[in-house]
């Protein structure tokens, strides 16, 4: 039987159906040409909507009403000027299409062929130390691919690299420190020595994240820092270490600068600090900077070793009780600090067992600064007494609870001479200047994930409190104001946090360097002012104390 032809309507309806969603597309593309000008006003006019319902959401409702008399009164000015609404709808428009233009994500260029080069070279160098021969598939191999072990990568502004990812295989031993610094040693070198690199090892997910860590600012000048009492800023570090900020002045310019802060207090982790440093590293510089921010809620006792006059312009400050450079009036100064010790245990002890505050004498901090005090321990041998440090004991051991703090600055090569008690009692540590990362590491208790590098600006350095991480740490600039050489502003800055001169001490109060003092017979606690408040004395040992 033969087939009949299909009727011609039903040949090409497919055809039809074809081109007419053909031309349907055509003409939706050109009336989304046409009406593209009005798609993006249409999008702005949105977006402004939204921004102003957030606006309005997170004023306040006691500021609603001022802000509601604003827009009246802008939209009455507008009406009333003469070709107003006509301008104000030209710039709505104008903003609308601002705001509703499509923003399209590029996508960031690959490397150029210097920057590859480069990455090439890192890789290669990686090989032996990432590689193994009885692996069936190496990440690492000569001549092999860098983009399966380079995850990520980031260049600056001069093409080296500012940021990598690095993967690498399970069975390197990233616990072992010695083969860590191995591969840090060679990243820092291959990427450039002048900077500080920052090694984040994620050891579950075998990658070594590498950072080019920009220079800390040193221009910040000492100032009234926005802190709670008990609290001591140290200096400044990176955004990433700390997850606190402070609000900052710099002539006319404000910021926020993250703070690398230590407390202190009854409830302190680590009472006492010690700074280590270089000649000329600026470990003077932060125990001045400590010596002002303490003034502002304690006083101040200073004893300087080196005999230098660097805290001369405290002297006769109101809550400055003495600054000492001799040994005589060092001993005298650390052994009433020693006094006022215990008498600050027994009046609080006291207190608690009568139920009542503690007195306000001994809420208030006292501090204890010592700049090289091994340095009065060669004249005290000489003169046949003892180390003016064995007066530490009291202080350190019980400083806490007494609410007394001890900061001892010292240099590097002069470590040993600290007595066993400063050592054991300062878990709080500075470490500033050049310095290897093993001298960092004996300082400070543990190695710090960066870098050092050779030449670093005074002040610049590495903290640590307690078993906390290691931060760097970049201290304010607090010169001496009566040196000549220091910058002009920054000398300003430190005149302008001294407090007042305190009136004349009174010459029938003077401190006996040379008086003995009896074990068991009564001791004048005064302070060094010259304002004494008597007790009787209690040998250390006996003290019970709570903390």
């Amino acid at each position: 039987m033969a087939r009949r032809p299909l009727p011609r309507i039903l040949s090409n309806g497919g055809d039809r159906i074809a081109r007419s969603r053909e031309l349907a597309r055509a003409a939706a593309g050109g009336a989304t040409d046409v009406l593209h000008p009005l798609i993006t006003i249409t999008r702005g006019l949105r977006r402004l909507a939204a921004a102003g319902r957030r606006t309005w959401a997170d004023t306040p409702k006691d500021r609603r009403g001022p802000l509601l008399f604003l827009v009246a009164s802008v939209i009455l000015v507008v009406a009333l000027v003469p070709y107003g609404p006509l301008l104000a709808a030209i710039t709505l428009m104008a903003a609308s299409a601002w705001k509703g233009r499509e923003n399209r994500p590029t996508a960031p260029p690959g490397p150029d062929p210097a920057q590859t080069k480069r990455l090439g070279a890192l890789y290669e160098a990686l090989v032996p130390y990432f590689s193994a021969a009885e692996d069936p598939a190496p990440l690492y191999a000569h001549g092999g691919d860098f983009t399966r072990a380079f995850s990520s990568c980031e260049f600056d502004d001069t093409g080296r690299v500012s940021r990598l990812v690095i993967r690498y295989p399970a069975y390197f031993t990233d616990g072992e420190p010695a083969s860590r610094g191995r591969i840090e040693q060679l990243l820092r070198a291959k990427s450039g020595r002048d900077r500080e690199y920052h090694f984040a090892w994620d050891e579950e997910g075998n990658e070594l994240t590498v950072t080019a860590l920009p220079p800390l600012p040193t221009d910040i000048a000492a100032q009234r820092f926005v802190t709670a009492p008990g609290e001591t800023v140290l200096g400044f570090t990176d955004p990433t270490g700390v997850q606190r900020t402070l609000p900052l002045t710099h002539g006319e310019e404000r910021r926020d600068v993250p703070p690398v802060l230590w407390r202190t207090g009854p409830r302190c982790a680590e009472p006492h600090l010690l700074i280590a440093g270089t000649p000329g590293s600026g470990t003077t510089t932060l125990v001045r900077s400590i010596a002002l921010q303490a003034l502002q809620h304690g006083d101040v006792l200073i004893v300087e070793g080196g005999g230098t006059g660097e805290y001369a312009f405290l002297t006769g400050r109101e809550g400055v009780l003495a600054v000492e450079s001799g040994l005589a009036g060092a001993a005298a100064s650390l052994e009433w600090a020693t006094h006022e010790t215990e008498r600050r245990l027994i009046a609080a002890n006291r207190a608690r067992q009568a139920g009542h505050p503690p007195p306000d004498d001994v809420r208030r901090p006292l501090w204890i600064l010592l700049d090289r005090p091994t340095a009065l321990g060669p004249l005290a041998a000489a003169d046949g007494r003892a180390d003016p440090q064995a007066l530490l004991q009291v202080p350190l051991r019980h400083g806490r609870a007494a609410n007394v703090t001890v900061v001892v600055a010292e240099q590097v090569d002069a470590l040993d001479g600290l007595s066993d008690a400063v050592l054991q009692h300062t878990r709080a540590r500075v470490a500033l200047g050049p310095a290897a990362p093993g001298e960092l590491e004996t300082v400070l208790g543990a190695p710090p994930h960066t870098t050092p590098v050779k030449d670093v600006p005074p002040g610049r350095g590495y903290a640590r409190l307690g078993t906390g991480p290691v931060h760097r740490l970049q201290v304010p600039a607090t010169p001496d104001p009566y040196d000549e050489t220091a910058g002009e502003q920054h000398r300003q800055a430190v005149l302008a946090l001294l407090p007042r001169r305190s009136e004349p001490i009174a010459p029938s109060a003077p401190i006996e360097p040379s008086a003995p003092i009896t074990p068991g017979a009564p001791i004048d606690c005064g302070k060094p002012t010259g304002r004494s408040a008597p007790v009787e004395s209690v040998p250390t040992e006996a003290l019970a104390m709570e903390g």
